[in-house]
């Protein structure tokens, strides 16, 4: 895709374009659910996604809506992103810079699982010290285990032992991360579904509190019967197309 050159009025356009749709309200109940509002202007996810879609799709104006700082101009920033044209040093800087779960997840459920690199982040942010860059590793594990429809069971086998290695972080949105990771994996198809059983079971069991819950959290969802026809479903459709599906668009 040809680089698109922006001059900074279209940046400044879009920027005028997501402050119109802020509101007071929406600004004042970010807090109930945990996302800072000081660097937020009020915009709704349903607006952010709207302006996404008349913009299209423009890494240069991702990269600068990003660099604005401001929490509605990063989610955009995830929905306008290029995955191919995504780096592997951008994807690291950006990771460094979050600083709440609903940029975190959306940049790696709208992008950053779109990515080559992908899998190799899930390795390396599972190790950091920071909250929300380790909290992006089960994110984007968890975003690959829902919208991967390329890679095989082994890419996901290799991920379970790092699950089990983080499991034991008693940081809310780590442990948090973990478990929809373990979860989102486990839905994937049988054989998944019954090594990452396994795994919950043993985490269930552990002597470390924050393990004990994520186990226990991911076996209530991988044993319940919505797990079970899901999965019977997909072993359905696999057998009847009898192709690997092509990888569905968020955007």
């Amino acid at each position: 895709m040809p680089e698109r050159s922006l001059a900074a009025v279209d940046v400044a356009a879009v920027l005028a374009a997501l402050k119109a749709k802020a509101t007071k309200r929406t600004r004042d109940g970010m807090g109930r659910y945990g996302i800072p509002s000081d660097h937020a202007w009020g915009v709704a996810v349903s607006d952010i996604r709207a302006i996404a879609k008349d913009v299209g799709r423009d890494h240069a104006l991702a990269l600068s809506l990003w660099k604005t700082g401001v929490y509605e101009a990063r989610l955009l920033a995830a929905f306008v992103d290029e995955p191919e044209r995504v780096t592997s040093a951008q994807m690291d800087r950006w990771a460094r810079a979050f600083d709440n779960w609903a940029v975190c997840d959306t940049v790696c459920f709208a992008l950053f699982d779109r990515t080559p690199h992908a899998f190799a982040k899930v390795a390396l942010w599972s190790a950091s010290e920071k909250e929300f860059v380790k909290r992006a590793a089960f994110a984007l594990l968890a975003s690959l285990a829902g919208h991967d429809r390329a890679s095989g069971n082994g890419a996901f086998l290799a991920c379970l032992p790092v699950i089990e290695r983080a499991a034991p972080d008693e940081r809310n949105f780590v442990k948090k991360g973990v478990s929809w990771a373990l979860r989102g994996v486990g839905q994937r198809n049988a054989v998944l579904h019954a090594r990452s059983v396994t795994v919950a079971r043993r985490l269930a069991t552990s002597a470390e509190p924050a393990a004990r819950w994520v186990g226990k959290d991911a076996l209530r969802e991988l044993t319940g019967p919505a797990v079970a026809g899901r999965l019977a479903r997909r072993a359905v459709e696999r057998s009847a197309h009898g192709t690997t599906r092509s990888r569905p668009s968020l955007a």
